[in-house]
This record gives C-alpha cells, sequence and structure tokens, in this order.
C-alpha cells in the first residue's frame, strides 16, 4: 500500500483547521507570484532608459513603474504574512490535536508497555515529534510552496523576454534539480537520515544510562569501564556524521557551481553577441536575466532544504503512530464487581510481543482473600510479569486471572485500579510537595488523611527533618530523599489508597538497613487485612508467608510455607541456603 503524503496525513489530524493550511498554501503560491511581477517592472525602467538616452529627461514612466514595483512587492509581503497567519494557526490546532490524540491512547496504554517502553520515551516521542510537525506546518510549508509555484512563474519570465537566454537559464536549473534530486531527496538520504536519528538516539540513551549510573560506578570504582558503551556510542555517531558529510562534498560542490553558473553562462552569452550589444532591446533583456537568475538558487535551497524537512515530520510521523498503533485493552461492555478479594491464575500464559519463550508459562494457583503470599525465584523467572498481569498491566496471552471469581477483563478499568495497588522497587515521587505526591492516591483527600497516613507509613521522621514538614517540594532548594525514603513516601500513597489487593515487588530492594526496618514496619501496618502478594529476594522477609511460589522459567516448580520448602531440599531450599551464608558475609578491615 502506497504511502500518503505527510502533508495529507497531517490534514488529516488537522480536522476543519485543515481550511486554514490549505489557505496558507494558496496565499504563498499567490505571494510568490506577486513576488516576481516587480522585476518586470524593473525591466522596463531599464528598457525605457536604454530607449530615451542620452535624453533622460523624455523619460515619463520611471516614476509609475517604481511605485508599482514597490506596490507589487509590498503586497507580496502582505499575502506572504497572511499565509504565515494562516499556518501557524493550522499548525498549532493540528499538533494541540495530536498530542491530545496521543495522551488518550497512553490512557488507555496497557500500563506494562508503559512501563517498559519508559514513560519519558514516550513523552519524547509526544513532545519532540510534535515540535517537529508544528515546524514543518508553520514554516515549512508555506516555503516550500512559495519554492515551488516561484519555478512555474520565473519559467514564464525567462521564456517571454528572450526564449534562447531563457532556455539556457532552464538548462541550468534543470540540472541542478538533478543534482539535488539524486542527493538531496532521493532514497539514499532518506536511509541515512534514518541512521543519523538512530546514532543519535543510540548516543542520547547511552548518556542518560550513564548518570543514571554514576553512583553505582563511583562505588565499585570502574569508571573507565562503564564509560565504554558511550565512548562506543559517541564514537559511532562521530564516525557516520564525519562520513555523511565527507560523502557530500563532491555533489555540494557541483550542485553550488551549477546553480551558481546561470550567471557566467550569461557573461559568455554577452560576449558572444558583442556585437550587438549596441541593440538596446537585447542589452535591456540581458539586465533583466543578470537581475533575475540569483532567484534561481534562492528558489531551489528552499527545495532542498523543504525536502529535509519532509523526511524529518515523516519520521516524526513513525513516531507518533508508533504510540498510536499500540494495541488497547479492551473494556467490558457490562462490568462486574467482585465481592471479595481473593485472587486465582487458571492455566495463565503470557509471552511479550516479539520474545521466543512464554514469560508465564501455564500458572494455575489460588490465593485466598486476605492471605499473604510470596512470589521468589530466579531472576526472568517471571514473578513480577505474573503480579502484573493482575492488574492488568498486560493482559494474558491464554487462561485466565479472577479476582473473588470475576474474571479481571470483566472489571473496569477505574474499579480495577481501586482493588490493587502496587509498590514498586523504585517508587517515582514527582516535584511537588510530599502532601501532594501523597495526595495522588486518593484527590479529594484532606490534609489530615494524608498526614495520617505519612504516620502510619513510618514517615515522621522524614516530615519532621524537611523545612516544610510535608509541604516541602521535593527537588527544590536541593531537597532530596533517599531510596528507602521515598519508599515511605510511596507506601503512605498506597495506604491512603487504602485498596483491598496490594503487591509488593522487591519493595526493600533499595534500602539501607534503617530504611529497610522501617518500610518493613510500614508493610506490617499497610498489610492488615489485605490480600498481599509479595514479590522478593530476600527471602527473610518472606518466611511468614501463608504460602510461597517458587517460579522458574516461568512455572511454579515449588510452593508451600517457609519450613516445608526448606524440607525439600530444592530451588527454594537452595536458595535459602544461599541467603544464610550471604549474610554471613563481613568485610575485613
Amino acid at each position: 500500500m502506497k504511502k500518503k503524503p505527510n502533508l495529507l496525513t497531517l490534514m488529516g489530524y488537522a480536522g476543519r483547521f485543515k481550511f486554514f493550511t490549505a489557505g496558507s498554501i494558496a496565499f504563498a503560491v499567490l505571494s510568490a507570484c506577486l513576488a516576481l511581477v516587480p522585476f518586470v517592472y524593473i525591466w522596463k525602467i531599464v528598457n525605457e532608459v536604454l530607449t530615451v538616452m542620452p535624453d533622460f529627461s523624455s523619460a515619463e514612466n520611471l516614476e509609475d513603474y517604481g511605485f508599482t514595483a514597490v506596490k507589487f512587492a509590498v503586497n507580496a509581503m502582505c499575502v506572504y504574512f497572511c499565509s504565515l497567519a494562516c499556518s501557524h494557526v493550522g499548525a498549532f490546532r493540528t499538533v494541540a490535536n495530536i498530542r491530545e490524540k496521543c495522551v488518550a491512547k497512553v490512557l488507555r496504554m496497557p500500563l506494562g508497555h508503559i512501563e517498559s517502553e519508559g514513560s519519558g520515551k514516550i513523552r519524547k516521542i509526544i513532545t519532540d515529534s510534535s515540535a517537529s510537525i508544528e515546524n514543518f506546518m508553520a514554516h515549512i510549508v508555506p516555503d516550500r510552496s512559495v519554492a515551488m509555484a516561484t519555478p512555474v512563474a520565473m519559467i514564464a519570465l525567462l521564456l517571454y523576454f528572450d526564449w534562447k537566454i531563457g532556455l539556457l537559464c532552464i538548462a541550468t536549473v534543470l540540472l541542478g534539480f538533478l543534482i539535488m534530486y539524486i542527493f538531496m531527496v532521493g532514497p539514499t538520504l532518506k536511509r541515512d537520515m534514518e541512521a543519523y536519528n538512530a546514532a543519535l538516539e543510540n548516543m542520547t540513551k547511552e548518556a542518560v544510562e550513564y548518570v543514571r549510573g554514576i553512583p553505582v560506578v563511583k562505588t565499585f570504582g570502574q569508571s573507565v569501564f562503564s564509560f565504554k558503551k558511550l565512548k562506543q556510542a559517541i564514537d559511532e555517531y562521530e564516525h557516520f556524521t564525519i562520513s555523511y558529510t565527507k560523502r557530500f562534498r563532491l555533489p555540494m560542490t557541483a550542485y553550488a557551481v551549477v546553480i551558481n553558473s546561470a550567471f557566467a553562462s550569461l557573461i559568455a552569452v554577452a560576449l558572444y553577441h558583442s556585437s550587438s550589444v549596441a541593440n538596446p532591446e537585447f542589452f535591456t533583456n540581458l539586465m533583466f536575466y543578470i537581475i533575475f537568475t540569483p532567484i534561481i538558487s534562492v528558489t531551489l535551497n528552499k527545495l532542498m532544504y523543504s525536502s529535509e524537512a519532509d523526511m524529518v515530520v515523516g519520521t516524526a510521523l513513525e513516531r507518533i503512530d508508533s504510540v498510536l498503533n499500540v494495541q488497547e485493552q479492551n473494556e467490558t461492555e457490562k462490568p462486574q464487581i467482585p465481592n471479595e478479594y481473593s485472587v486465582e491464575f487458571q492455566n495463565v500464559t503470557f509471552r511479550y510481543d516479539g520474545a521466543v519463550k512464554n514469560a508465564v508459562d501455564d500458572i494455575s494457583l489460588k490465593i485466598p482473600s486476605g492471605a499473604h503470599v510470596a512470589l521468589v525465584g530466579p531472576s526472568g523467572g517471571g514473578k513480577t510479569t505474573s503480579a502484573s498481569l493482575v492488574s492488568r498491566f498486560w493482559d494474558a496471552t491464554e487462561g485466565k486471572i479472577l479476582i473473588g471469581g470475576v474474571d479481571v477483563k470483566d472489571i473496569s478499568q477505574e474499579k480495577l485500579s481501586e482493588i490493587v495497588s502496587f509498590v514498586f522497587q523504585d517508587s517515582k515521587l514527582l516535584k511537588t510537595s510530599i502532601l501532594e505526591n501523597v495526595r495522588m492516591a486518593k484527590p479529594d483527600a484532606t490534609d489530615d488523611e494524608v498526614l495520617e497516613a505519612l504516620e502510619r507509613a513510618q514517615c515522621g521522621d522524614i516530615i519532621e527533618k524537611l523545612p516544610d514538614g510535608a509541604n516541602t517540594i521535593i527537588g527544590s532548594k536541593g531537597t532530596y530523599l533517599s531510596s528507602g525514603e521515598q519508599q515511605r513516601i510511596a507506601i503512605a500513597r498506597v495506604m491512603l489508597r487504602n485498596t483491598p489487593i496490594l503487591v509488593l515487588d522487591e519493595a526493600t530492594a533499595f534500602a539501607d538497613p534503617e530504611n529497610e526496618e522501617k518500610v518493613l514496619r510500614a508493610f506490617d501496618e499497610i498489610s492488615k487485612g489485605k490480600t498481599v502478594i509479595k514479590i522478593a529476594h530476600r527471602l527473610s522477609t518472606v518466611v511468614d508467608a501463608d504460602e510461597i511460589f517458587v517460579l522458574k522459567e516461568g512455572k511454579i516448580i515449588e510452593k508451600g510455607k517457609h519450613q516445608e520448602l526448606v524440607k525439600m531440599n530444592g530451588t527454594y531450599s537452595k536458595m535459602w541456603n544461599e541467603y544464610q551464608q550471604s549474610v554471613k558475609w563481613t568485610i575485613d578491615n
């Protein structure tokens, strides 16, 4: 299927505001035509001067020609201003519509997709791509319309005064356009632009990863080794840009020579017809072409850069489509509400897009309402994925997940968010007050309710040390919290939400010993009367669980209470022994 031109695609997003873009194009074309008219009157001025010389006093129309030329030039500017006004209105509304569609799409995306892609990447796609589209519609579209309309009118003028000289000028136009098309419009440049964007994106990603990993780098003193991937990305970007630039030296030189050769060819024509220089008509026509030919290079340069901008906006539209084409989760037409909060997996299988094996493979288990269970096992065993399926971060590929006997797909997303809460290992806080960070879980909560949740989440010591207490803006004036402190704030948020099912995903992974103790006390408080699914590597945190499920390669290989599993001498027993050995480690001075 042939891809639609980028402008037509954008007109689809513009809706009723597409008429502003169409008006912009029409005004731009009219402006291009009006802008060439002054050259005709300049020709008339030169022609009359040469006709009456040396008796210049007999030239009667010079003033009228001059004012008329100025009038058309001013009109061309005014019409072009109207074109820009229309293009900006159309651009702003089109970009607003695109952003609204993208944001609405994000709200309907599976939470797992947002988590795996990264909210920062999705935000960057939406903001950066829409900014490219805005620039294209507001500036490039009218400029390109002028650049495309000008050659048509220009060819007419080139042939009108002296068709032989006109054909010579047109030949340089065609040759310059051919060189431009081969090197600046053809498929080669598109591939190069895609490679350039990929290299730039990879370098940016590695730079971000390096900055985020600086604490770990300093801890283990691996600065040289940690810089290797970033250095490699920078070297690849440097190699591409230098080779890309060198490859364009010859064609760009040829283009510049050809496009500026029209003036040189006119000098050759003048010398060849030197015997006819005394002819005022020939000399007048020659003067017109000498004045007029610089427009050729200006026009082709505009076309060249507009074609590059077209590729940029094409890439932006592809990125926007990557957001809009994400498969949404279906909402049930007849939502149901569970009466109790047991969780049951019935032959559940799940595979990530593009994966070669199942992340969760035919799991069946039942968690009674109010029970506290743990998912443990080697990394990559499917623990987090299994827990994520409960709140529909993803939908199971096969099988069913039931809450209170109701399929999670038959529960509305809004209601499901009121039933299941997550506490992640790297909880995020926004740059606003602690009070508002917690209130996000329940926007209508009073200050007293929020403060009570903070107290129950063992956050009293955090509030006391901050300059403005719970009203302190996180990240302002050097106010930052440790990972363990952020985790307790996140727990307060979940505590305020007060959902009957709670998922704790490696929630003490980044906490120091002091914070871990307080986080665990907060967990005890938040877990009362709840159905709790705990994912943990620190096995000491799950010994009191009602039941422990051991997952490996997406399957449940063992289940039971802590003491029962230890006696099995299986995977859990081995993990427990290794854990016991690790806690005995000491660092010698």
